[in-house]
């Protein structure tokens, strides 16, 4: 499989896992685990939430994933592509109506003019 569609895939994967985490956290569960002292119950509440589960397991595959991309290209030009995460989280984060800010866009695009320089190399 290409490199760079093997970074992609790796990335969507963080960005999935992170929206699977906050899901988990967000659930009434585990925000009622949350608010107790951590015993080993709550923990396990926490830890056994189906997104917090699926939010680890994206990002294992992720790694998985990314030890691949890692075998083929120079660490150099492989890491800043995770750069491009924060625009995958941010377009997410727009789909699902978080407040995505002016000034976190530019922050974005900044950061996108990053790895595309950084490719370019």
């Amino acid at each position: 499989m290409n490199t760079l569609i093997l970074a992609i895939v790796s990335i969507g994967l963080s960005v999935a896992a992170q929206f699977s985490l906050k899901a988990g956290m967000s659930s009434e569960g585990v925000r009622e685990a949350m608010g107790q002292p951590y015993t080993l119950r709550a923990l396990s509440s926490i830890f056994t939430n189906s997104y917090v589960l699926a939010g680890f397991l994206c990002y294992g595959l992720g790694a998985v994933v990314w030890l691949g991309v890692l075998s083929k290209w120079d660490v150099s030009k492989a890491y800043p592509l995770v750069g491009l995460g924060f625009a995958g989280t941010a377009a997410v984060g727009i789909l699902l109506g978080e407040q995505v800010g002016g000034l976190r866009m530019i922050g974005v695009a900044l950061i996108c003019a990053g790895v595309f320089l950084v490719g370019r190399s």
